[in-house]
């Protein structure tokens, strides 16, 4: 039933777009003019240099107090209904381009991110090739060789379960199509694990590594000490997500051998960057005391791991495709839209083979924006959950000015 549900969507959206003059890439003058106007109010509704009210949005993962079980990070907006419009749910790969200055679509040619996640998402690669036709990328399938789905162990088969209700295929969806959105000319490996747990997931990451990743990004957190080994290697770059939770330290973000990643609230301004970025209140940070600070760590509020290294948008939504759970375009939230963002931004520049994990993020004069307004909660010393100029819990050193600092 719900197969043919996402089915009647589909054929709904498709006979929408063929009014409007063309299928999901399609440029006809209607649609164009529908398009302008549903990118002009999502727009307006994000304008400014301060964040307007909360957006209604809700956790799409069940999340467990049990240690070393992990939660993905994805949270869909509840005020925009699916559709088979991209621009009215959030934003797409152009405007992030344009925040975070990121080089033209030539770059990233030769490098390979990994996304891990649990579960199976059977529509993960058509949802994957609809999303890149509508924002005209060129396209990325497994006959070219440039997207590749394996289970933990790095196999074609057996994949584990099917998503379920679980909410993992969103999440699956949002990270390889934020892959796509900032380096469409990197490979895409999606590692699906057996169960959400830091065994599994982390197996994925080996695994990741042995088939040529160049960097791997994590969009999940949870609680718990163990673990660390499945992230600790040296030579690829591992991006994690910092948590929706506000002020509060999580793995694998607070791993040392990591690259921690807050999130920002981002929005179109009348200043010379053309954007504002402030602290969005969700996102996670803290002491990992259990963990040995980093070497080109100097803040000295916390004797152990500080999160985070670097953000970017989580508290904004971006527009993501996925038919397995709700049939076209939707919005999504969540430090899940910034770790893979960041990801991207490494292959990009095409350096991770010779970096030490955040290293070169904290060198002196490194290009990123520093993030200077918002919070995510209450803490002594306030720098751990508050922005301030220069490094902070929540936004790290700041968020990426191009890829100089990658």
């Amino acid at each position: 039933m719900k197969a043919l549900a996402t089915q009647l969507v589909w054929i709904a959206g498709m006979l929408f777009l063929t009014a409007c003059g063309g299928g999901p890439a399609a440029s006809g003058p209607m649609l164009a003019q529908t398009q302008s106007r549903t990118a002009a109010s999502f727009a307006a509704s994000f304008a400014g240099d301060e964040p307007a009210a909360r957006t209604n949005a809700r956790r799409v993962c069940a999340q467990s107090a049990e240690a070393n079980v992990m939660a993905c990070l994805a949270m869909v907006r509840t005020d925009v209904p699916a559709s088979s419009l991209g621009e009215g749910a959030g934003y797409g790969p152009s405007q992030l381009e344009s925040a975070y200055n990121f080089p033209s679509s030539t770059a990233g040619s030769g490098q390979t991110i990994a996304v891990v996640d649990a579960f199976d998402d059977p529509d993960a690669e058509s949802d994957l090739a609809t999303y890149r036709a509508y924002y005209a990328l060129p396209a990325c399938g497994s006959s070219t060789g440039c997207f590749v789905k394996v289970n933990q162990d790095g196999q074609a088969r057996p994949l584990p379960r099917a998503a379920g209700n679980s909410g993992w295929d969103l999440e699956e969806s949002l990270d390889v199509q934020m892959i796509s959105a900032i380096c469409p000319n990197c490979k895409i490996i999606l590692v699906e694990a057996n169960a959400p747990t830091i065994k599994d997931l982390g197996s994925g990451v080996a695994a990741a590594i042995a088939l040529g990743a160049n960097v791997v990004s994590n969009s999940y957190s949870g609680n718990g000490t163990s673990g660390a080994r499945y992230y600790d290697h040296p030579g690829t770059i591992i991006t994690a997500s910092a948590g929706d939770d506000g002020y509060s330290a999580a793995i694998p973000a607070g791993f040392p051998t990591v690259v921690s990643v807050g999130g920002t609230d981002l929005r179109k301004a009348r200043n010379s960057r053309g954007w504002n970025e402030t602290v969005w209140s969700g996102t996670g940070s803290g002491c990992e005391a259990t963990f040995r600070k980093p070497k080109w760590q100097t803040d000295t509020g916390c004797k152990g791991r500080t999160m985070n290294d670097v953000a970017a948008d989580a508290g904004t939504p971006v527009a993501v495709y996925d038919s397995y759970s709700y049939g076209g375009f939707v919005g999504v939230e969540g430090t899940s839209v910034s770790s893979p963002i960041v990801a991207a931004a490494y292959g990009l520049a095409g350096n991770a083979g010779s970096l030490d994990a955040a290293r070169s993020l904290y060198a002196s004069g490194a290009p990123l924006f520093d993030v200077t307004k918002g919070q995510n909660g209450s803490c002594r010393p306030t720098y751990l959950c508050h922005a301030e100029l220069g490094y902070d819990g929540p936004t790290g050193t700041g968020t990426p000015d191009g890829v100089g600092a990658l």
